[in-house]
């Protein structure tokens, strides 16, 4: 089994040649089509951008699974689970507040939590419902997102 992940950056659609790097990505693009097709194991492919692969991988695709984000509930389970029990958390954290108003996949939740513990590490004190909205906040700017 082979397991692509971000498979959008090695399997972009292929472009109009205006450069040398235009040329080499094309070529590796249609060298792995050709494997691919030699292949006799099972390929996954996974990616946040199924619209940057290249429609002949796309044709290459037997089954296609798209997950959804997690609903207020699941976001909420998500962010409490990130915290290990040695964490030390302030008593009265707004998990809630936290499911309700950030969207986000269980990756960018990760990301937050861990962004929220080295604020609260760095000052020397619990997590708190703030450093959580700041590292999320900072999270949906990274994602392109505004709140």
């Amino acid at each position: 089994m082979l397991f692509f992940d971000e498979a959008d950056s090695l399997f972009a659609r292929r472009t109009d040649v205006k450069s040398a790097n235009d040329r080499y990505a094309n070529l590796e693009v249609n060298y792995l089509l050709q494997r691919m097709e030699t292949f006799d194991g099972v390929t996954l492919l996974a990616t946040n951008l199924e619209q940057g692969l290249d429609d002949a991988f796309k044709r290459r695709v037997r089954f296609s699974i798209l997950f959804e984000l997690p609903e207020e509930a699941e976001r909420k389970k998500l962010w409490i689970s990130m915290f290990p029990p040695k964490v030390p958390l302030e008593a009265d954290i707004d998990w809630d507040l936290m499911a309700k108003r950030f969207e986000m996949a269980g990756g960018y939740i990760k990301k937050a939590a861990l962004r929220a513990a080295l604020i609260a590490a760095e000052a020397r004190r619990p997590v708190t419902t703030a450093d959580l909205v700041e590292a999320a906040r900072q999270e949906y700017r990274e994602m392109g997102r505004i709140i």
